[in-house]
């Protein structure tokens, strides 16, 4: 029971933790990247055309991957490019991708996933779960450890030491953006790998909550998939749901969790000092 519970965690941690290390990305390079949601849904839609057109689960993953940074591209013209509020655009964003995918629905046979690996015990898992943790260590080194990170870090913290160096904000906040939406279209691969299908409402606000998870991680890709972990432990809980309780509680659990660790960061975290801040 225990291990079942521990292998439903990772599985349900693995997305957020996708999403929440591209919303790393584009927030340190100074965009509030509400549009997560909408990137991890047109990632997941991108699967399913593909792999359904062709039966191959790794072109399916590589279109899908296609189809964020296409989002990506654009949510960067509107917000970077066109001075779009960061907020607001991201939600129209969502509200998009979420009309699109609603309207023009593929192919509902069972889609093929990609391979698993067998761990003793707690059974097989996606090859992205395994993937997860190496990017985690590799985006903490490229943030934190290289002139690269420390030039996308400078977009969203000091416009005037990129302009001091004659770089470019706008390329770094591009670069940013599209990083972002190459991890939250995994996020949404992975959804669909793992589930076999699709519906409109597969992401259930996953975007959201993996940008809870990296204010709760204060921007930093470990404490980010670690509060991945956590958020995806409660919704564990409310799938396991074995007390009796309304299901409306239940599933409500993830949300409120959210909510209440925002609520308790209020004036604790550190933002990165130019987010949302647009140039002149």
């Amino acid at each position: 029971m225990i291990l079942q519970f521990f292998s439903s965690t990772l599985r349900m941690t693995t997305p957020l933790g996708f999403a929440a290390l591209g919303g790393i990305y584009s927030e340190r390079s100074g965009i509030i990247n509400i549009a997560l949601e909408g990137m991890m849904l047109i990632g997941a839609y991108g699967y399913v055309v593909g792999a359904s057109a062709t039966e191959s689960a790794w072109i399916g993953l590589c279109v899908g991957i296609g189809f964020g940074i296409f989002i990506a591209i654009l949510f960067a013209v509107a917000t970077i490019t066109f001075h779009g509020e960061h907020i607001v655009t991201g939600i129209a964003f969502n509200l998009i991708t979420f009309g699109v995918t609603k309207y023009i629905i593929p192919s509902q046979e069972r889609i093929p996933g990609l391979p698993e690996i067998g761990l003793p015990i707690l059974g097989s898992f996606s090859i992205l779960v395994y993937l997860l943790p190496l990017l985690m260590i590799t985006s903490h080194i490229m943030l934190f450890k290289t002139p690269w990170g420390l030039r996308l870090r400078a977009a969203g913290e000091s416009m005037e030491a990129l302009k001091t160096l004659s770089l470019s904000r706008a390329k770094w906040q591009y670069l940013g953006l599209i990083l972002s939406g190459i991890l939250a279209s995994i996020g949404g691969c992975f959804l669909i790998s793992d589930n076999h299908y699709f519906t409109e409402r597969i992401i259930g606000g996953r975007g959201y909550v993996a940008l809870a998870a990296v204010i709760f991680g204060n921007w930093k890709p470990f404490s980010a998939v670690a509060a991945s972990l956590l958020f995806g432990f409660s919704i564990v809980i409310g799938l396991a749901n074995q007390w009796g309780i309304p299901i409306q509680l239940i599933e409500s659990l993830p949300y409120v969790l959210t909510m209440v660790v925002l609520a308790g960061l209020v004036g604790k975290s550190r933002p990165p000092a130019a987010l949302g801040r647009m140039e002149t």
